[in-house]
């Protein structure tokens, strides 16, 4: 089988219909200049476009002559928009999928539609395009031969801190979305349980403010307690756990635990300096008891 050359695609001056399916697309993050021409192709040949919010996607669209019938497909409509598409699909339609920025089902909804198309045996094109959280990892410096995406932390304190503590152990890379307002608190809690691993907070990737901060998770926190919540969209960075945790002693262990203890319960320290170091949870919580009741007596 010979393999598809650049002269086998569809011709860019005058492209033809898309076949019949559901084509999930990806849209600028920012930059409207960021739509590449399959894109655009797809678009302008769809007769059903679904998107998350028709007030954002009908002027994007507009502005690059797609004239297709918009359908809302979000997190509160998307099983009955999921019908409609499937319907659309068994009529012979193109159908494109797209959300208000970057790649559809990236923290963003589409995946009951994808699933429903799958499972109704229609094809289903993917045609790619930017992405928030691969553009931040790029432009962070951080290592990224190995990457973790958890999208957005919760917004309660104690579940976000037991999120964190998950994250804790993993050897990659971790990209999270944060809203401007929790900005400080996620980075504080971070901090607390990852130490100052070395980390980036980028917004408004591709847009005329586009800002990459990078610095310790601590000294980050610091700076926006003191600078206020920054506006736009928000990717957080942090490099995976240092190498060197892994020789950490008993007696480190010992010496963060009373730290930790001088501030919070011996649950919620145990929980910090396991998260910190990498150890397990239960061994951690042991030592934090024996080491209160020697220090009591």
């Amino acid at each position: 089988m010979q393999p598809t050359t650049v002269s086998d695609a569809t011709d860019a001056a005058s492209p033809s219909k898309p076949q019949p399916g559901l084509y999930v697309v990806g849209t600028p993050i920012g930059n409207a200049r960021d739509i590449t021409l399959r894109a655009l192709d797809t678009l302008r040949g769809a007769d059903l476009i679904a998107c998350e919010d028709t007030r954002v996607s009908r002027p994007f669209l507009r502005g690059f002559g797609v004239a297709a019938s918009l359908l809302a497909c979000h997190d509160h409509n998307e099983a009955e928009a999921a019908r409609t598409i499937i319907a659309a699909l068994e009529d012979g339609k193109v159908v494109a999928l797209i959300s208000d920025a970057g790649m559809p089902m990236v923290s963003d909804p589409g995946h009951r539609v994808v699933r429903a198309a799958i499972d109704a045996g229609h094809p289903v094109t993917i045609v790619p395009g930017p992405s928030a959280p691969l553009a931040a990892l790029a432009l962070s410096g951080l290592p990224s031969d190995r990457f973790l995406f958890a999208g957005f932390l919760p917004a309660k304190a104690t579940e976000r801190r037991r999120a964190i503590s998950t994250l804790a152990a993993i050897d990659a890379t971790l990209l999270l979305f944060e809203a401007p307002h929790r900005l400080v608190e996620s980075l504080e809690d971070l901090a607390a349980l990852l130490g100052a691993r070395p980390a980036a907070v980028t917004r408004e990737l591709t847009k005329r403010f586009e800002e990459a901060r990078r610095g310790p998770l601590d000294e980050l926190a610091a700076h926006y307690r003191a600078e206020g919540p920054p506006r736009g969209e928000i990717v957080i960075v942090v490099a995976p756990p240092d190498a060197s945790a892994a020789t950490v002693s008993d007696q480190d262990i010992d010496t963060a635990l009373r730290a930790a203890m001088a501030g919070a319960s011996v649950k919620e320290a145990a929980a910090e300096i396991a998260a910190r170091f990498g150890r397990p949870r239960r061994a951690v919580y042991a030592r934090a008891l024996e080491l209160k009741r020697t220090e009591a007596g």
